[in-house]
């Protein structure tokens, strides 16, 4: 059976195991124009995606707080009439990994501030719950600003509590948040190169890979 270098695996979700931009661009394009904002280019707002969707309204969308507050909540309103796990696709050999580690007897968790029922929706539609022994996402509270930060250390209570080892964890992700949110911890991270990061967001990450067999060779010892 594989082993593993670290005690334990923790996920970023959007952009690293689930591509959900199809359904997360037109909604924020929805709520802009709601509220007389012109939205960006799909380009643009391809990189509204990973930082607390409360930031991205307020610094990205240049709303108000409150404004911003409103934002998040007609975002969640039409994410959950459309259904979250709706427009949503798993990157290539990603859920295959999932399993391998699972397998191996490789405790993981989710770590993302994609809202936490959000998380579960999407894993539960793909048959994925069974691989993670926590699932940690963002307060559903619009009003709350959940960091990186936030979600790692509940991520790791949780694995804890569960009795998990989380002596060598290591964090997999795709945007520089996942980095500063991880150094808080003194958590490595593992860089994917198929998310929503722009050049240079990797600077800090342990490593950086191209593919899940990438990622594979660096999580995985045969």
């Amino acid at each position: 059976m594989a082993t593993s270098p670290w005690s334990c695996v923790l996920w970023d979700v959007d952009g690293t195991i689930a591509d959900a931009s199809p359904g997360i661009l037109p909604r924020i394009t929805e709520v802009l124009t709601s509220l007389g904002r012109t939205p960006p280019a799909p380009e643009d707002l391809r990189h509204w995606i990973g930082p607390p969707m409360l930031e991205s309204f307020e610094v990205r969308g240049m709303l108000s707080p409150a404004e911003a507050v409103e934002a998040v909540r007609h975002y969640r309103e039409l994410a959950a009439r459309d259904g979250y796990a709706a427009s949503v696709d798993l990157y290539p050999g990603v859920p295959e990994l999932l399993h391998e580690l699972h397998a191996a007897g490789i405790p993981q968790a989710t770590a993302s501030t994609k809202p936490e029922n959000q998380v579960f929706a999407i894993l539960t539609h793909y048959g994925l719950t069974e691989c993670f022994a926590a699932i940690s996402g963002a307060c559903a509270d619009a009003n709350v600003l959940d960091t990186k930060a936030d979600v790692l250390g509940r991520a790791l209570d949780r694995l804890s509590a569960a009795g998990v080892d989380t002596s060598r964890p290591v964090l997999i992700g795709d945007r520089h948040h996942d980095v500063e949110g991880a150094a808080a911890f003194d958590i490595p991270v593992i860089f994917v190169r198929w998310g929503f990061g722009h050049p240079g967001e990797e600077e800090g990450a342990r490593a950086v890979v191209e593919t899940a067999d990438e990622l594979r060779e660096l999580l995985l010892l045969d």
